[in-house]
């Protein structure tokens, strides 16, 4: 499956430079670019990207607005994409708004073009960019800000015991194959609990997966 990307940026050279990296790659192919937030609101209904690379800071309407309205549950587009922010600071406030936006992810801009092409391929594939420091930093300083709720911990009634181990282990940033590793299972068995614990816990991917396994106390910061 080609997975078609939306860039969102106002600066015409980071647009341009990004587009044809991607084009340049198998299986990906940009569809559209957009120079200020309110046109990525309006270009991602219209285009129904996979995977929308999305700035923080753009005239009109910042990335974080553009990325709530997007997400928003009456958006009219054919399925809802993932969304990639890119930031120029590794710690930028704008990047916690993003993630309650339902940001899938963050990339500094001066990531490696490899980079920037993994991280593409691995937002659309359904996970999050958790890998990079600064993405697990970044997730567990936001988490650290928020309040214990008594309604994250609650909904974790309805998983197995072995699904909440699951869950522990993507709090703590473990890839597939180091859960399997950890569990002694298959990582295609862990791939099953995966989107088992997204589907009842009614999560986008695993960004979000992180943040409640800290919201209910499964995780401590800096553990």
């Amino acid at each position: 499956m080609t997975i078609s990307v939306l860039i969102a940026d106002d600066q015409a050279m980071v647009r341009a430079g990004f587009a044809a990296l991607l084009d340049a790659h198998d299986g990906i192919h940009v569809v559209g670019q957009a120079a200020t937030g309110a046109e990525a609101v309006t270009l991602a209904a219209r285009l129904d990207p996979n995977v929308i690379l999305m700035d923080v800071r753009m005239p009109e309407l910042d990335g974080i607005e553009a990325t709530r309205r997007i997400l928003g549950p009456s958006y009219p587009a054919a399925h809802v994409p993932r969304i990639l922010m890119l930031t120029t600071f590794d710690i930028d406030d704008y990047v916690y708004d993003a993630l309650e936006a339902g940001a899938s992810g963050f990339l500094l801009k001066d990531a490696l073009p490899e980079e920037l092409v993994h991280a593409v391929r691995v937002v659309a594939d359904g996970d999050a960019l958790l890998a990079p420091s600064v993405t697990r930093r970044m997730i567990e300083q936001f988490a650290g800000r928020r309040p214990r709720t008594p309604r994250a911990a609650t909904a974790l009634s309805g998983l197995t015991e072995r699904e909440r181990e699951v869950l522990v282990l993507i709090g703590l940033g473990r890839s597939n194959s180091e859960i399997a590793a950890e569990l002694f299972i298959a990582e295609q068995t862990v791939k099953t609990h995966v989107g088992k614990v997204l589907a009842k816990l009614s999560l986008r991917d695993r960004v979000h997966a992180v943040i409640l396994a800290y919201d209910a106390g499964l995780v401590e910061p800096a553990s």
